[in-house]
């Protein structure tokens, strides 16, 4: 194809399309299949491999929150607790250009602007915000028509409805009934020598309000909790590192894998490197969920509150789409 349009659907994993394509005509007449998302399964990490070609041990944006000099960054908020002054530099954090270097169009939520999280992983390229899925379709084709070799679009509603009703519920289903018809309207709209390119950040669980286990037998070790539900990060009390990890081994070993801050990175689950100041972004223990549960964090407890949560290494939050086809349009403005 001599242009290619990079379409990116939050939260839509492999296993959650396969059990729907008979129904989907735009998304079950795509060709290829699945491959491995980014670990942890989060959208911070997930979007930040996927602009920047890198892992998150080598980008170092690790998780939803991670800690950065000594506080929790909530990374798509790009804030830190109150009281803690001003949130770091987004490109101290996350130091690798995105797309090569290049001024690529990015065709996203017109409300992403300027915030610390574009900085972070879509720093340089040429911000258009859309409104409604409509516009992200016109903005699309206008960049293409006009000669844009390379346009990259992000869509988010799925992992929001997911994450408010879950995917069991009509609503997921009536979602992606819209994102289908939204391809549809794309290929319908890009001229033939241009590729539509379908690919995803990470899959789901549904875990719900009711799977969210405390982790208040491990409190008294831990200073501070940061990544997400399903891939818990404990930073560990001065001298209490190995503690933790037995403590934590003893409660949930039955419902997830538990990870040492150097087994996670010396075994390559976030990839391959991982300097000293992203490995410290990350607790002594990690707990990644491979039950259908969560970690709640005593600090954050409108997370308890999502239905679909994700983080871990599951398949059916690892594997995720990489679609394609040739658009159906012309090449007229």
């Amino acid at each position: 194809a001599a242009r290619v349009v990079l379409l990116v659907l939050d939260g839509l994993g492999w296993t959650a399309l396969a059990d729907r394509r008979h129904a989907l005509p735009e998304l079950g007449a795509l060709q290829g299949g699945a491959i491995t998302a980014a670990a942890p399964t989060t959208t911070a990490a997930g979007l930040t491999s996927i602009a920047t070609g890198f892992v998150p041990a080598e980008h170092g944006v690790v998780g939803y929150r991670m800690r950065v000099a000594g506080q929790v960054l909530n990374v798509l908020r790009w804030q830190v607790p109150k009281g803690g002054g001003k949130p770091p530099d987004p490109a101290r954090v996350q130091p690798v250009p995105p797309f090569l270097g290049k001024s690529v169009p990015v065709v996203t939520r017109a409300e992403f602007r300027d915030t610390g999280f574009t900085t972070a992983h879509l720093r340089d390229s040429r911000f258009v915000g859309w409104q409604t899925t409509s516009s992200l379709v016109e903005h699309v084709r206008r960049l293409v028509v006009a000669g844009g070799r390379f346009v990259y679009a992000y869509y988010d509603g799925l992992d929001k409805v997911a994450h408010a009703y879950g995917l069991a519920s009509g609503f997921f289903d009536a979602e992606l009934a819209e994102v289908d018809r939204m391809i549809g309207l794309l290929l319908d709209r890009l001229p033939e020598d241009c590729a539509l390119v379908v690919t995803a950040d990470h899959g789901q669980v549904d875990v719900g309000p009711e799977r969210m286990l405390s982790l208040a037998e491990l409190a008294p070790l831990v200073q501070a909790y940061s990544g997400e539900s399903r891939f818990r990060s404990l930073h560990a009390r001065p001298g209490a590192a190995d503690d933790l990890l037995d403590v934590a081994r003893a409660c949930f070993g039955e419902l997830a894998w538990l990870f040492s801050r150097d087994e996670l990175f010396d075994d390559g689950w976030l990839g391959e490197g991982g300097s000293t100041e992203v490995r410290h972004r990350v607790g002594d223990v990690v707990l990644a969920a491979h039950a259908p549960v969560g970690f709640a964090d005593p600090d954050q407890p409108k997370e308890s509150e999502l239905v679909s949560q994700h983080g871990s290494l599951t398949p059916d939050e690892v594997f995720v789409p990489l679609l394609a086809a040739h658009g159906r349009g012309s090449a007229r403005r």
